[in-house]
């Protein structure tokens, strides 16, 4: 059996930080040697395809990682889209994860990609690999999982041949979700999203994004140490590292961590996994990369 895939994301800077942050982040990262890493579709606006398309390709060509480029379909025309597509090419960006993107209010939608199966098919047909979004605990717009599930096989369907869930905090939706993705013929890969939970502002805000679950245990967890920032971040890091321990004991068939652009968090739980990914390297050998 092949060892499970062990994956970052990062995101741009926000508006009018400085473009170095992230590359602060990703020399953070060296020496982890994960199989990939994601880079978010930036704030939205002018220019957020080229920064995401710069930072994935000096992910390949500085840092000597294969990258994966997000996109966001719903405010794009298709003469943008190829346009995009046609950047990322002369980049020599390959991979994509295709999403339709939050709704933005007053906005309105561009009408030619209403949904991310649109988007694959596309980028698909411009013969990029692409990737997708699953949700664990169903899209907070679907009306039942069994019509997220719907959804999700037509992205499927129409190209995405590996699949990213989006955050959760307990195994048991995940072990649900994919026993029922696949009596639904999803075949992919499905990649775990573990988001590291260091402070208690962050979760909720996460939490009522996504609308993901919390666990009894993660409530108890966040009650004893939300008020000590030193405490929770040791403590959200473990409950990581327990989640992902669990779910490649369960044969998963990767782990995406949500970077937060934070990479000592990043480390530590790499530093506490390694060996679970096929890594023959010592917690040392991280320390020092």
């Amino acid at each position: 059996m092949s060892a499970p895939l062990w994956s970052f994301e990062v995101f741009p800077p926000r508006r009018n930080a400085p473009l170095g942050t992230i590359y602060r982040t990703l020399d953070g990262l060296e020496g982890l040697h994960p199989d990939f890493i994601s880079v978010t579709y930036g704030a939205a606006g002018a220019g957020s395809d080229s920064l995401t398309t710069r930072i994935s390709s000096d992910i390949q060509d500085r840092y000597h990682i294969p990258a994966v480029a997000h996109l966001t379909c719903l405010y794009l025309t298709r003469d943008e889209a190829s346009g995009i597509a046609h950047g990322l090419k002369e980049a020599g960006v390959s991979r994509v994860l295709a999403l339709r993107g939050d709704t933005v209010e007053g906005r309105v939608p561009a009408g030619d990609f209403a949904h991310a199966a649109d988007l694959v098919g596309f980028l698909a047909d411009q013969g990029f690999e692409v990737l997708a979004a699953c949700y664990p605990e169903r899209h907070p717009e679907a009306t039942s999982m069994d019509a997220d599930l719907a959804h999700l096989k037509e992205k499927v369907d129409a190209g995405a041949n590996h699949l990213i869930s989006q955050l959760f905090l307990d195994n048991a939706s995940f072990y649900q979700f994919l026993a029922r993705a696949r009596s639904a013929g999803i075949t992919v890969p499905i990649e775990a999203g573990i988001m590291p939970v260091v402070n208690e502002r962050q979760i909720r805000r996460m939490v009522r994004l996504c609308d993901a679950e919390l666990p009894e245990k993660f409530r108890t967890m966040m009650d004893r140490y939300g008020s000590d920032d030193v405490a929770m971040r040791d403590a959200g890091i473990a409950y990581a590292v327990d989640q992902i321990v669990d779910l490649v004991s369960h044969g998963v068939d990767g782990v995406h961590l949500y970077t937060m652009n934070d990479p000592e968090v990043a480390r530590r739980i790499t530093e506490a996994t390694a060996s679970l990914f096929g890594h023959d390297r010592t917690a040392s050998d991280i320390v020092a990369a």
